[in-house]
């Protein structure tokens, strides 16, 4: 019953853990702000760009993160609706952008690597317990069923090494001022993937970023 519970307990530690990466997939690598405007709360009026290849996860992530800003007082749009293509665009075409867009800042957004983290969990075999032990026939005694008993339970309570991969998407976002493309804010973000859905990913990065504006005094 020792051993018993101790693996049960083992057990339950690794699903906590495991709920514990997928709760917070992302995590903030470091953040930068430009002194001049620490605490003033510039950014008011902002396009929201996302350079992604996967169109649709683009779309999406360009919603969230737009519905994120306006919730927290910002004045926030898609870049989609005035960009809808994929791919490079030239200086001109961005300047041409974020006219039509009537906005005073940027924030884009874009995946720089892509790691893969291999993590192995070596295997582990639990004794019985200290002192004599509980006997499987009643009370105090030799326990653990005789010789057999003995040998049998060390190898019915082992756990087998386990190897599992975690690929990490670093991604650097960046907000810029439309008037001359400076730089104002930026941050470097990691975040495991294989935990939670793409909704799920995209929905804790945004508030990661929001949160982090706000505590910046830029929202």
């Amino acid at each position: 019953m020792i051993q018993r519970r101790s693996t049960l307990l083992l057990s339950a530690a690794a699903a906590l853990a495991m709920l514990g990466c997928a709760s917070t997939p992302t995590t903030l690598d470091a953040q930068w702000i430009n002194p001049e405007y620490a605490g003033k709360r510039s950014l008011k009026n902002v396009l929201v760009m996302s350079a992604v290849r996967d169109s649709t996860n683009r779309r999406i992530f360009e919603d969230r993160m737009v519905a994120a800003l306006q919730a927290a007082g910002v004045q926030a749009v898609q870049s989609y609706k005035f960009l809808p293509e994929e791919g490079p665009v030239s200086e001109d075409k961005l300047r041409s952008v974020l006219r039509q867009a009537g906005v005073s800042h940027a924030m884009v957004t874009r995946i720089i690597n892509v790691t893969t983290q291999v993590n192995v969990s070596p295997g582990m075999v639990m004794g019985p317990a200290w002192g004599p032990g509980w006997g499987w026939g009643g009370g105090w005694g030799p326990g653990w069923g005789g010789f057999a008993g003995y040998h049998n339970a060390m190898w019915a309570t082992s756990i087998p090494p386990q190897v599992t991969t975690t690929q990490n998407v670093h991604a650097d976002t960046r907000v810029f001022e439309a008037r001359d493309a400076a730089v104002l804010w930026s941050a470097a973000t990691t975040t495991a993937t294989g935990y939670n859905s793409v909704n799920q990913l995209i929905d804790q990065f945004v508030q990661l970023i929001v949160g982090t504006l706000a505590k910046d005094g830029m929202i």
